[in-house]
């Protein structure tokens, strides 16, 4: 989709969200290219990618969590609407960000193996951390599942199925705390989302995200250099050519 047919472009994006200085945001939702203040036109729908990523070295990017590819599908498009494809570079699709939320889930992640998970619950406030009785893993299939059943009450459609404009129109429901959902707020679920769409498109390439660096080399960010030092006195920009975990270790 080209940025210019879009209400923020992925350059407004990341200014907005830190990106560009290198942060991410966490907590509330901030300059999110899916939001209720943000004006769309509808343009191409994206499918999901290949099955190779990385570089250098083979990545297992079988579903690990997901038990049918229609949820994939589902959770694939949702990450597309967060993160698209423009001018600038691929989109989440084109990052393997699905595939990397999906080894994630399927891990401590998903698990919330380092979180306190006893009562009580409560709201907690912007300063708490995770206050939910679900894991990730249970908040995500749950929210997935609530996309598609929207998508089918709206719209008599699946939600791969639906236009961009329309998938918006449900993913900014989830993001105002529209949607019904069990044990936890759609708001959440939506944070959760585009948190994890963003750690996807940015993460080492190893953990089957920044499908070959991609994400690094639209931030031109150099990945992990053995030095530095013969740079260091350089008063000039130098340009590295991004490096993977995978690759140092593979040379």
């Amino acid at each position: 989709m080209e940025s210019k047919k879009q209400g923020v472009s992925r350059r407004d994006f990341m200014k907005t969200t830190g990106i560009a200085t290198g942060t991410l945001i966490g907590g509330g939702i901030i300059g999110g290219l899916v939001g209720y203040n943000v004006n769309k036109t509808p343009g191409k729908k994206e499918t999901t990618v290949d099955k190779h990523q990385g570089q250098n070295h083979e990545l297992n990017v079988g579903l690990q969590f997901f038990k049918t590819t229609a949820s994939f599908n589902v959770l694939s498009q949702a990450t597309e609407r967060i993160l698209p494809e423009d001018e600038l570079g691929p989109g989440a699709i084109g990052l393997g960000v699905p595939y990397f939320i999906d080894n994630q889930l399927a891990g401590a992640y998903g698990m919330n193996a380092k979180e306190y998970m006893q009562g009580p619950f409560e709201d907690g406030a912007v300063t708490q951390g995770y206050q939910s009785r679900l894991t990730r893993a249970e908040i995500f299939e749950q929210g997935i599942a609530k996309l598609e059943e929207e998508a089918q009450s709206r719209y008599q459609k699946g939600f791969v199925e639906l236009e961009p404009a329309q998938m918006d129109e449900i993913l900014t429901a989830f993001q105002k705390g529209e949607v019904p959902m069990m044990a936890v707020s759609s708001l959440f679920f939506f944070k959760l989302l585009r948190q994890a769409t963003l750690e996807g498109a940015y993460c080492d390439p190893i953990y089957n995200g920044n499908k070959n660096m991609e994400g690094w080399k639209m931030k031109g960010f150099p990945g992990h250099q053995y030095s530095y030092t013969k740079e260091i006195e350089n008063k000039k920009f130098v340009k590295y050519d991004p490096q993977s975990i995978s690759s140092m270790t593979h040379s």
